[in-house]
């Protein structure tokens, strides 16, 4: 475990063991969940579909293409719960595929016409 107090930034990084240069890793979705086998129930979005949720989020630099790197900082969600678990999942993408996930970074959805 990593322990961290409320407001404290927790800084993240995932890479991948290849460093090919072909190759760029984006984070795409990030969740906590005070339960490490339901990430469905009780959560928090940090990121979902490339799109930052909570507030604190930054990306951060790399000088490394295969390396994403994260901070945000511990959030109320912690006072509520003794532990706190994440799981964030990343897209690997060609690098020079402007029609990547990567690429494509915060996919809001669109909105609907209503109609008459």
């Amino acid at each position: 475990p990593y322990y961290i107090d409320l407001n404290q930034n927790l800084y993240l990084q995932a890479y991948l063991h290849n460093s090919d240069p072909n190759l760029i890793v984006f984070v795409d979705t990030c969740v906590a969940s005070p339960d490490p086998y339901d990430f469905n129930a009780v959560t928090y979005d940090i990121v979902r579909d490339g799109c930052p949720r909570d507030p604190s989020y930054t990306t951060l630099y790399s000088p490394y293409s295969h390396c994403a790197r994260f901070k945000f900082s511990a959030f109320e969600f912690l006072r509520r719960h003794p532990a706190v678990y994440l799981r964030c999942q990343l897209a690997v993408c060609r690098r020079w595929d402007p029609s990547s996930r990567c690429h494509r970074g915060c996919l809001s959805r669109a909105k609907r016409d209503t109609g008459s």
